[in-house]
């Protein structure tokens, strides 16, 4: 065998154990997730597992930079179709609830992550969210500067945004079962697709920021 093949089917081995553990954890967060069943999920044994990843919490991390780093580079691409930071703030929303809708295990790790307020954050981890955060804040102060936003406080929009995507694919499920009963007559957007949502996001939180205080 090649080094060259050697290679190919290293990269494919540690992506699939990425893939499988971020269904995993998702699932039965950090403590509940299991290397056995992990290396059964990926089908391949555990020795090999900790030969890409010193350890369980390594992995872990691992995962949630991976996908803080793809959808961080996803937004970059879409901000560099975008010449004023009202179209990037824009973009920064509908890609992610893009990202979310396609990586469903994503909002229910950060999630887990930002709920758990016992725990230390690891410093890789902590780096990746701040990049994410620094990027939305960059928009608006940059729209802040240039007089098209107004009052603005970048961490209670930012978790606006993501705390609602976040929340929104989460919880479909529970919301399509509650939307069945026929009890008690409320309205829980069962129905509503991402674009839908990110669409009505987008409107509320433009309105907010491009109202002057009177």
């Amino acid at each position: 065998m090649t080094k060259k093949v050697q290679k190919r089917d290293a990269e494919a081995s540690r992506r699939r154990i990425i893939e499988n553990a971020i269904a995993l954890f998702s699932k039965k967060g950090y403590a509940g997730a299991s290397m056995d069943e992990l290396a059964k999920m990926s089908d391949l044994n555990k020795a090999m597992i900790f030969y890409y990843f010193k350890n369980k919490k390594g992995l872990y991390e691992a995962v949630m930079h991976e996908i803080l780093q793809e959808i961080y580079e996803a937004i970059l691409a879409e901000n560099k179709l975008h010449d004023n930071p009202l179209e990037e703030l824009e973009g920064f929303i509908r890609t992610y609830a893009s990202f979310a809708c396609a990586h469903p295990y994503l909002p229910a790790l950060l999630l887990k992550e930002l709920s758990d307020s016992g725990a230390v954050i690891p410093e890789t981890l902590f780096a990746s969210m701040r990049k994410l955060f620094a990027l939305f804040s960059d928009i608006l102060r940059r729209g802040e500067a240039q007089g098209i936003f107004h009052d603005v406080i970048p961490m209670v929009l930012y978790f606006t945004v993501l705390g609602t995507l976040n929340l929104m694919v989460t919880t479909k499920p529970l919301r399509v079962k509650a939307a069945q009963l026929d009890d008690i007559e409320v309205d829980t957007c069962a129905e509503c697709d991402i674009d839908e949502i990110a669409d009505y996001l987008i409107r509320k939180i433009k309105l907010m920021l491009q109202q002057e205080e009177r």
